[in-house]
C-alpha cells in the first residue's frame, strides 16, 4: 500500500455559535428592562428599526414614513422551526452568563443631567430662571458627613483633628471601629494614651454608640449617654455571650439579681440600637418589575400574560427600506443597508421568540402550582427545571435562562419565578412529597401557635408532622428551625418564662 498525501472531501454537520446565536441565548436571562435598555441602543444604532409606539426620524431631518400593511416585506424568508432548533441545541453547549456585556444607559444614551443642561443655556440672571432649583433634591447626609461636622466643631487642635478623621475613615456602615488602634497609632505617631482620649471623646457623638470596638461597647455607651449605667447592667454586658443563648440561671448568679431585675435589664438592652450608624445611607428599595402576570378567571383558571409595560416592541420600517435602498447607489452602501435589515430582522425574531418561550414557561409554573396559588404556601408542590423542560419539551438549561432574574406577579403577591422550584421533602400517606418551603412553613407555623406552657421540642414536631401524613426525621426538623432562626425549645421556653415575668 502507498503511502502518500491524497484530498479527501467529507460533509459533516456542526453547530457554529455566531454572535448573533449566542446573543438569542443571552436574551432569555434578561428581564424585561434590561432587554429594553439593549432595543434602545439598537434602535439607535439601526435607522430601520423603530418602536412600536411612534416612528423617528430619518438623518436628513425628516420623519420616517410609518410602516404599513401593504409595504412589501423584504426580509429574507427565514425557517422559524429551524432556527429554533438550532437555538436549543445552542443552549446545551453554551453555559449560563450572567454577567452583563451592555453598556450603561449614559453610555447608550449619553451622561449628564439634562436639568442642569437647560439651566446653563438659558442662564441666571432673573428669579425665573433660577424657579426651578427648589425642586431639585437635596443630598441625603451620610454618616460620614454627620460625623465630620460635629469633629469640626468638638475637636478643637489640628493634630487631634487628623487623628479622629483618621478614626472616623475606619468605620464600617454600622459605625463600629474596624481598624487596629495599635497600628493607627504607630503609623500616626501618636501614643496609645492620647488615642484612647481622642477615642473617648469621638464616643460622645451623636449618634450614641459609634465608634464603639464591639457590641457591648456599642450598648455600653448608649446606655451611659441616657444615664441608665448600673455595675449590674455593666457586669450584664460582659456576658452577652450568655444573654444570646438565654441562660438566664447563670446570668441571675454573676449579676447578683433575682428574675424581675433580670427581665428589667434585659428590656432596657432591648431598647438600644446594636447598629447606630445604619440609620444612614440607607439605599432606597427600588420596587420589583413583574415580568409576567397572573390574574385569575372565572371557574377556578388564570390568565397567564406578559408585562406589556416593560415588553420592548420594535418595528421594521420597510418603508423606509425601499426609499433608502433605492438611493444606495456604491457597493458599500448597499452592503450596509442590507446588513441593517438582516440585523433588524434578526432582532424582531429573537424578541418573538423569547416572549414565546417566557410565557410557556410561566403557564407551565401556574399550572403545576395551582394549589399555591388558590390555597396557599402549605400547598407549593416540589418542582424542579428538568421536570418543565420535559412537560415543554426544552433544553432543563433553558429553562434555568427563562427563570433566572424574572419575577411573577400573582394574587398572592409578586415573587421570583426560581421561588415555584423547590426540592421535594417529606414522603406524605397519599404518596406524594412535600416541598421544603412548605415544610417550612408549617414548621414555623407550630412553633408562633405553640403556647407558653407547652413549648414544642423537635421530637414533638415531627410526631405532629407525622400525624397529619408527612413523615420527615428530626435532623430535618432541626435543619430547618436553624435555617429560620427559631432559638430550641429550651431556649424558648427560657424567653417565654422572662417575658411573662416581666408582664
Amino acid at each position: 500500500m502507498a503511502i502518500g498525501p491524497r484530498l479527501d472531501l467529507r460533509q459533516q454537520q456542526a453547530l457554529v455559535m455566531t454572535p448573533q446565536l449566542q446573543q438569542a441565548i443571552r436574551l432569555l436571562q434578561m428581564s424585561n428592562l434590561e432587554v429594553q435598555l439593549w432595543v434602545e441602543r439598537e434602535v439607535d444604532q439601526n435607522p430601520l428599526l423603530e418602536r412600536e409606539d411612534g416612528g423617528g426620524q430619518d438623518h436628513a431631518g425628516a420623519e420616517k414614513p410609518a410602516p404599513t400593511n401593504d409595504s412589501p416585506e423584504l426580509s429574507p424568508p427565514v425557517d422559524d422551526k429551524a432556527e429554533d432548533a438550532i437555538v436549543e441545541r445552542a443552549t446545551e453547549a453554551l453555559d449560563t452568563d450572567s454577567e452583563s456585556v451592555w453598556g450603561t444607559a449614559d453610555e447608550a444614551g449619553g451622561g449628564g443631567d439634562a436639568s442642569w443642561r437647560g439651566l446653563s443655556r438659558r442662564g441666571s440672571s432673573s428669579d425665573e430662571d433660577m424657579s426651578d432649583v427648589d425642586n431639585v433634591a437635596a443630598k441625603e447626609m451620610s454618616l460620614r458627613d454627620h460625623l465630620l461636622g460635629q469633629i469640626n466643631v468638638d475637636v478643637i487642635d489640628a493634630p487631634d483633628r487628623l487623628i479622629a478623621t483618621h478614626l472616623l475613615d475606619t468605620l464600617d456602615d454600622s459605625g463600629y471601629l474596624t481598624g487596629d488602634l495599635a497600628q493607627i497609632g504607630q503609623q500616626l505617631g501618636c501614643d496609645k494614651a492620647k488615642l484612647d482620649d481622642i477615642l473617648a471623646q469621638l464616643q460622645t457623638l451623636d449618634p450614641p454608640g459609634v465608634f464603639a470596638r464591639d457590641l457591648a461597647e456599642c450598648l455600653k455607651i448608649q446606655l451611659r449617654e441616657s444615664g441608665r449605667l448600673t455595675p449590674k447592667l455593666e457586669r450584664l454586658l460582659q456576658h452577652l455571650d450568655l444573654l444570646g443563648r438565654r441562660d438566664f440561671t447563670v446570668l441571675r448568679r454573676l449579676c447578683h439579681v433575682d428574675s424581675d431585675e433580670l427581665a428589667e435589664m434585659v428590656a432596657a438592652i432591648r431598647t438600644l440600637n446594636p447598629k447606630p450608624g445604619a440609620v444612614f445611607d440607607q439605599p432606597v428599595a427600588q420596587p420589583v418589575t413583574p415580568d409576567v402576570i397572573v390574574r385569575p378567571r372565572a371557574g377556578g383558571d388564570w390568565t397567564v400574560e406578559l408585562n406589556n409595560d416593560t415588553l420592548p416592541r420594535v418595528l421594521i420600517n420597510n418603508r423606509y427600506y425601499a426609499v433608502i435602498s433605492k438611493r444606495a447607489k456604491s457597493k458599500p452602501e448597499r452592503e450596509y443597508v442590507a446588513e441593517r435589515l438582516q440585523s433588524a430582522s434578526w432582532l424582531v425574531r429573537a424578541l418573538q421568540q423569547r416572549a414565546e418561550t417566557i410565557l410557556r414557561v410561566a403557564i407551565t409554573l401556574v399550572k403545576e402550582q395551582g394549589g399555591f396559588l388558590n390555597h396557599g404556601i402549605q400547598h407549593l408542590r416540589p418542582l424542579t427545571l428538568g421536570h418543565v423542560a420535559r412537560i415543554l419539551e426544552i433544553h432543563e438549561s433553558t429553562v434555568s435562562r427563562v427563570v433566572n432574574n424574572k419575577y411573577m406577579a400573582t394574587p398572592r403577591g409578586v415573587f421570583a419565578m426560581r421561588y415555584f422550584f423547590d426540592s421535594a421533602i417529606g414522603q406524605q400517606d397519599a404518596g406524594e412529597v412535600m416541598s421544603a418551603e412548605a415544610l417550612r412553613f408549617k414548621i414555623k407555623a407550630l412553633i408562633e401557635r405553640e403556647a407558653s406552657d407547652d413549648v414544642l421540642s423537635d421530637d414533638r414536631i415531627v410526631d405532629i408532622l407525622r400525624r397529619d401524613g408527612c413523615g420527615v426525621a428530626r435532623r430535618t426538623v432541626t435543619k430547618y428551625r436553624e435555617l429560620l432562626q427559631i432559638p430550641s425549645s429550651v431556649q424558648r421556653r427560657r424567653a417565654k418564662l422572662l417575658h411573662s415575668q416581666a408582664s
